[in-house]
């Protein structure tokens, strides 16, 4: 199990804390949360390694554990889970061999995955460890308040310093493709759903010999491939991406997308975690910065404090929604009692009538 003993309770104790203040936590406070969040990402870039070795059972690297959930730090050369009798190793099968006592049997895997990592790409994976646990993640993940942001060394040197990628993403149904995704225009492009993803450089450099550029993405949206899609469709495919690079970038040991940053605003207590870096040159010295346009800590502070604020604004919205919905509810309780109260009166008026008339 490889936990790094006092470092790795500091880092649980850090993220209990963290999350307790992102929970309680104004506007005029976030400055406070978010030192503890560089504090937390330092721990967690010093542990970062290289490894050429492909991933076997014993080699799951835990980052969070509680009642509810278990946080990862995804091999990049393994599946998540399989039913091909042939795949051995899957991430299932490490969480299995680690917590045979968590597996759950009612489960087919065993394991209640929260989200999906390409086999390729590493870095923050969270499972919950029980029924009601998923519920309550599957909501927020519907909701589309999950903040994920992933880490990547691109091909060449990207021009434009923050931008928004817009390209609708289908299924390519074109004869040996069909295991890809193809952007909206591409021949065989079916179905294509919008798709959004935020894209900031933070340094470029060259990999290897040749120029790349290494970003900060986070998807605003969830479509299968949507990273490696949206970086080849602005002609800068992921380093190592053998698949969307049409088999010509084979020589990277790994695909370079590790996922950074996973922050899930759970009730009451928020999950925030941090797989740390893996493309630094002291663990990867084929990569070589060259310039740097702007830091990973204060790129995360300035997304996880949008993110806040965002909430903010979508607890405002539904809190005035609510407002309404209540008002019209009374406003309709009144009319029914009004047109109750008109129609006794009319009855009493025609009961006078008709004493009247006998008269």
């Amino acid at each position: 199990m490889e936990l790094y003993g006092v470092a790795t309770r500091w880092r649980y104790a850090h993220f209990t804390l963290l999350s307790a203040i992102l929970k309680q936590t104004k506007k005029k406070r976030l400055l406070t949360s978010l030192q503890h969040l560089r504090f937390c990402l330092q721990l967690f870039t010093c542990k970062c390694k290289l490894t050429f070795e492909p991933a076997n059972l014993g080699s799951l690297r835990v980052l969070y554990q509680s009642d509810d959930y278990i946080v990862v730090d995804k091999h990049w050369d393994i599946r998540i889970d399989s039913k091909m009798w042939y795949e051995k190793h899957t991430v299932q099968a490490q969480l299995r061999h680690r917590f045979p006592q968590l597996a759950d049997p009612r489960t087919y895997y065993g394991f209640r995955f929260c989200h999906q990592l390409d086999f390729s790409t590493s870095g923050a994976l969270c499972v919950a460890l029980n029924k009601a646990a998923a519920g309550r993640a599957y909501r927020c993940f519907k909701d589309r308040t999950v903040t994920k942001a992933y880490l990547a060394l691109i091909r060449g040197w990207v021009e434009e310093g923050i931008q928004t990628l817009d390209f609708p993403i289908g299924k390519n149904s074109s004869e040996g493709k069909t295991h890809m995704m193809c952007i909206e225009g591409t021949e065989g492009c079916e179905n294509p759903k919008p798709c959004q993803t935020e894209l900031k450089v933070l340094e470029y450099g060259l990999y290897d010999g040749d120029p790349v550029t290494k970003v900060l993405l986070q998807p605003l949206t969830g479509r299968t491939h949507q990273l490696r899609v949206h970086c080849s469709a602005i002609g800068h495919p992921i380093v190592g991406d053998f698949t969307y690079s049409s088999g010509a970038d084979n020589a990277p040991y790994r695909m370079m997308l590790h996922a950074h940053l996973l922050h899930i605003p759970l009730d009451p207590l928020p999950l925030l975690v941090s797989a740390g870096d893996p493309f630094l040159p002291t663990v990867d010295p084929k990569w070589l910065p060259q310039r740097s346009l702007r830091t990973l800590t204060a790129t995360v502070e300035a997304l996880l404090e949008h993110r806040v604020e965002e909430d903010r604004r979508i607890k405002e919205r539904r809190e005035r929604e609510r407002v309404r919905q209540e008002e019209e509810r009374t406003k309709h309780r009144q009319d029914q009692r009004t047109e109750e109260e008109s129609e006794d009166q009319r009855r009493q008026c025609q009961d006078w009538l008709s004493e009247w008339a006998g008269d």
